[in-house]
């Protein structure tokens, strides 16, 4: 039996070839002599040392037999060696292909938030920028990501760029999978949101964490994304997976009022809309009926239409009428302004006092 205690450990990669030589030289044999002792082809074995060939399992046992280096080492060697060239060569079509397509993305704002790693050269942020969005390639990006394989819904005069847009909704996916959800139930979901409206009316940043975990404990994954450049929008809803919806705020607008429509419009799409689309809640309608319908269903849901329609007949705006009429309605006072603003019943600068100023802070 051959003895293998030579073993063969370099702590650098280099072709397998070049070390089958070093080991013909040190054992006085030919290239030919190593073919005719492992039984093969002169031809592979110039091939192999050549490194046109791989070395396969049962040469690796040949040569263990006949030069004494364990047949793992040269299968070491071997993967070694193939998955550098693999980096290389992909690391070349990265400076190739890549360049044009990660510098669309907030590369800077990404690395603030650790979401990837500071790249020093544009193959290093197309790596960092495929293993944040979890695929392989840019075409495989463009596949599950890009507009043409996204079926985005949202006004047709939301202007965020579709980079930046991947980007945010990829932060929302990454920050539900540290949330442990249970199995999806609609009816569930439903009274979760019941108890969220309520919820209103609390400590803000309390709230929010009240109202994830309802959400959480219905199957409903809720993030809180700080928006990033050339991101317009309030919020998305879709399904990451057939069992998991997701529904992510952006709290853009800085305000109480804005930031729960916003999650009960985008739980109205996770209720009453498709599977399959991305709704994204931009800045106007412009005529779309899936978020006019999800409009009206958490204008609703938050305060019922004869509710509203006996409190606006009424025709007295100011603060105590506003106050008197949330505290009925069990909701925040800043829910009724925004309402009644929408509604052009208040200006814009209107009772503003009665909303929740809201600010991010670093992390």
């Amino acid at each position: 039996m051959a003895t293998t205690t030579n073993q063969y450990k370099p702590d650098y990669t280099v072709p397998p070839g070049w070390v089958v030589g070093e080991r013909l030289a040190a054992h006085d044999i030919s290239q030919a002599e190593l073919a005719r002792r492992c039984g093969r082809s002169p031809k592979l074995i110039s091939e192999i040392i050549a490194g046109k060939a791989p070395i396969e399992p049962i040469t690796a046992i040949q040569f263990e037999k006949v030069l004494g280096v364990d047949a793992s080492i040269w299968l070491g060697l071997e993967a070694e060696y193939r998955l550098r060239e693999t980096r290389e060569n992909e690391a070349q079509e990265a400076a190739r292909e890549g360049a044009s397509w990660s510098s669309n993305f907030p590369m800077a704002e990404l690395a603030e938030r650790g979401a990837i790693r500071k790249p020093s050269s544009t193959v290093e942020a197309v790596s960092e920028l495929l293993a944040f969005f979890g695929v392989a390639s840019t075409a495989a990006w463009q596949a599950k990501y890009g507009a043409s394989s996204v079926a985005f819904r949202h006004s047709p005069s939301f202007k965020s760029s579709q980079f930046a847009l991947a980007a945010w909704l990829r932060l929302a996916e990454v920050n539900a999978r540290e949330q442990d959800c249970a199995e999806y139930n609609s009816s569930e979901f439903k009274s979760a949101l019941t108890r969220v409206r309520r919820l209103t009316r609390t400590d803000f940043s309390e709230a929010l964490d009240a109202a994830q975990k309802l959400c959480n404990d219905a199957g409903v994954a809720l993030a809180l994304v700080k928006p990033l450049a050339k991101t317009r929008l309030s919020g998305a809803a879709w399904w990451v997976s057939p069992r998991r919806p997701l529904i992510a705020l952006s709290a853009r607008h800085k305000t109480d009022d804005h930031l729960w429509f916003s999650l009960f419009h985008e739980a109205a799409h996770i209720l009453l809309h498709s599977r399959k689309s991305v709704f994204v809640d931009g800045v106007g309608r412009d005529g779309n009926d899936i978020e006019a319908e999800a409009d009206n269903w958490a204008a609703k849901f938050l305060v019922p239409t004869a509710d509203w329609r006996r409190f606006t007949a009424a025709g007295r705006f100011n603060r105590a009428s506003v106050k008197r009429f949330a505290n009925e309605q069990n909701i925040a006072p800043g829910i009724v302004v925004g309402s009644l603003q929408h509604n052009r019943l208040l200006r814009w600068n209107q009772l503003n006092n009665l909303k929740v100023r809201l600010e991010w802070r670093d992390a």
